[in-house]
């Protein structure tokens, strides 16, 4: 049987893990993940959604905080294989050198595309129309190792962040598991990234987080569906925060206006002015209250008293 060790943090990863724990032919003989973190208001400490899988299931779980100082700990457990998935740390030499099959990884992008933390994120933002998984043999670089196998998936006008990070968390598993015996049986033919085709996709800041309305309409658009739900695209009305999650591609157009002002109030919808045309918002997050659509938001306002106002 062979042993595997998996490393990865965030709920992206859960599935990749279970599928390999369902596989009777690899025995998971230790989970590496982040030390836990203090989430929310109350900064509970909080298992990362890995650990919590590796805790259910009774396998090993090492919470290291840096990898890189205590790598040992893992080549104690004598893997054939080390496979990470969003793990969120540079893995050592060492370590990429110590299994017998090799140290892979599975990145959400079709690389050399969207390299980095945010591939999800940026393929969405950026206006990529197909994305996908790589499986990938890990070198010193960050997503820079051969490429083993991939497969894509269309980025339709419909997807947001959560839709596509579910779809491409079930590729990532089914991938990986079709992939694995061939590597394995020494039967994968390896694939060196074309260096004049890398992008990258660093992490989000937050001041990529706000809408910049002197934007396109398309470029609002897939920038509010690349961060909704987490951590939500916003503008500022009134002096407070409104997240968006949702809008769509409005049709007015009114080159005399402000970009940021808006220039309609519908029953579902407030219409924002911006490079080219018209963004509607349709689902917010006012600051300090839940989620609501538009249509409740509106409920007891006056159209009169939002029509003109600046959204910054």
């Amino acid at each position: 049987m062979t042993r595997v060790v998996f490393m990865g943090t965030p709920e992206f990863s859960v599935n990749v893990l279970e599928g390999l724990i369902s596989e009777a032919n690899y025995e998971i003989v230790a989970v590496v993940s982040q030390p836990d973190r203090k989430v929310g208001r109350r900064q509970v400490l909080t298992p990362s959604p890995i650990s919590e899988v590796a805790l259910t299931n009774d396998i090993p779980l090492l919470r290291l905080e840096n990898v890189k100082d205590e790598y040992q700990k893992i080549i104690d457990y004598k893997p054939d294989i080390i496979i990470t998935c969003a793990y969120g740390q540079i893995i050592p030499e060492e370590l990429l050198n110590y299994p017998k099959y090799g140290c892979i990884n599975v990145h959400a992008s079709l690389l050399p595309k969207l390299r980095g933390g945010a591939p999800i994120h940026k393929a969405i933002i950026e206006g990529y129309e197909q994305t996908g998984i790589t499986i990938m043999y890990m070198d010193k670089g960050m997503d820079s190792g051969d490429i083993i196998s991939q497969e894509e998936t269309t980025i339709e006008d419909s997807d947001n962040l959560s839709t596509l990070h579910d779809r491409l968390s079930i590729m990532g598993k089914d991938l990986l598991l079709k992939t694995l015996p061939n590597i394995l049986a020494g039967k994968i033919k390896r694939k060196k990234q074309d260096l004049k085709e890398v992008t990258y996709a660093y992490a989000i800041k937050r001041e990529e987080e706000k809408i910049d309305f002197s934007k396109t309409t398309r470029q609002i658009f897939n920038h509010v569906r690349g961060l909704s739900k987490i951590p939500g695209a916003y503008f500022i009305l009134d002096g407070k925060i409104i997240k968006v999650y949702e809008g769509k591609i409005g049709t007015s157009i009114d080159t005399a206006k402000q970009n940021g002002k808006i220039i309609n109030v519908y029953k579902d919808g407030i219409g924002i002015k911006t490079q080219d045309g018209e963004y509607i918002i349709t689902r917010i997050k006012p600051e300090g209250k839940n989620e609501i659509s538009i249509k409740d938001y509106l409920n007891g306002k006056k159209k009169e008293d939002l029509l003109g106002k600046i959204c910054e």
